[in-house]
């Protein structure tokens, strides 16, 4: 299967990082190289690293980049400082981070990402380490909850978890369609008017499986301080977990003194490190939510460094 991936936010994204030609970029999720290939295209004796631990992706994205100033490479983005400094590279001019799960991966059935298809239960970006059928499997429900609920923020945590296990210990859960009936017929009907019933669950695993958010906290600081002065910061996330850690790591970086109020002088010396490049966050227009229904919950978020 092809990998395909639209590109969410294209224009904006491209616009917030006011590419100049002959300066250094990353995009830390290459994916379909939709917008790796729009930032490319715009540089001259500038260059583009992409990165990606998605094998499919690494794949895609290096074709598709061919003949560009551009080099592809396999990693996790949390590892960019380490990647870039085997590049010779010490600071860059712009820095992207497409957050989630591209259409490709939730698309093909055998990566286990989505609950509307029969496939092993998988999630894995990487295509290695622990998958979602490792922990469905071997986690106790203390452990199931706490990710379903910490991740997901599902209601109904404890009771699904109960649930999986009871299941398990007849016949091992082992594919999507499979976990996502355990998920549904454990929640009240109510509750399953509100979407999918296995949505937030699938998620949770998601990010549980792939270490999403231990990765992208560790990443956006390596991404600030890799930032030449006024580089940008741009990151597209997808849920409230993802954008609440954006925005609250984007506003320590904006905040200067923080000497109490009532000291005459400040005696901390802070300064602000960063400005946002837009003061509300930018979301998908209607024709865009049109064309592509899944940037409905896409949410772009941009800082400059000063």
């Amino acid at each position: 299967m092809e990998f395909v991936h639209k590109s969410v936010l294209y224009d904006e994204v491209i616009e917030s990082l006011n590419i100049r030609p002959n300066c250094i970029y990353v995009d830390g999720t290459a994916g379909g190289a939709g917008h790796s290939k729009g930032i490319a295209e715009k540089l001259d004796k500038g260059f583009l690293y992409a990165l990606d631990r998605d094998p499919d992706a690494i794949a895609t994205a290096t074709k598709r980049l061919e003949g560009l100033p551009a080099k592809v490479i396999k990693t996790n983005f949390m590892y960019m400082d380490e990647v870039l400094n085997d590049e010779g590279i010490s600071g860059v001019d712009g820095i992207l981070l497409d957050l989630g799960v591209s259409s490709f991966q939730l698309d093909t059935a055998e990566r286990g990402f989505s609950y509307h298809k029969e496939a092993p239960l998988d999630m894995r970006m990487s295509k290695d380490g622990t998958s979602a059928s490792d922990i469905v499997n071997n986690y106790s429900v203390g452990e199931l909850a706490e990710i379903f609920t910490k991740y997901g923020e599902e209601k109904f945590s404890y009771k699904i978890a109960q649930s999986i296990v009871r299941e398990r210990e007849t016949t091992p859960i082992t594919t999507t369609t499979q976990l996502a009936e355990i998920i549904a017929s454990s929640v009240p009907a109510f509750a399953r008017r509100d979407g999918h019933p296995a949505r937030k669950c699938f998620q949770a695993l998601r990010i549980a499986v792939n270490g999403e958010l231990e990765s992208l906290e560790t990443a956006i600081g390596k991404a600030f301080d890799l930032l030449n002065k006024d580089g940008v910061l741009s990151i597209i996330t997808f849920h409230s977990l993802e954008d609440r850690m954006v925005k609250l790591k984007f506003k320590e970086f904006c905040t200067g003194c923080t000497c109490p109020s009532d000291f005459p002088i400040c005696v901390c010396g802070k300064t602000p490190r960063g400005e946002l490049v837009n003061r509300k966050p930018i979301t998908a227009t209607q024709r865009e939510l049109d064309e592509n229904p899944r940037s409905r919950s896409a949410t772009l978020r941009s800082i400059r460094k000063l």
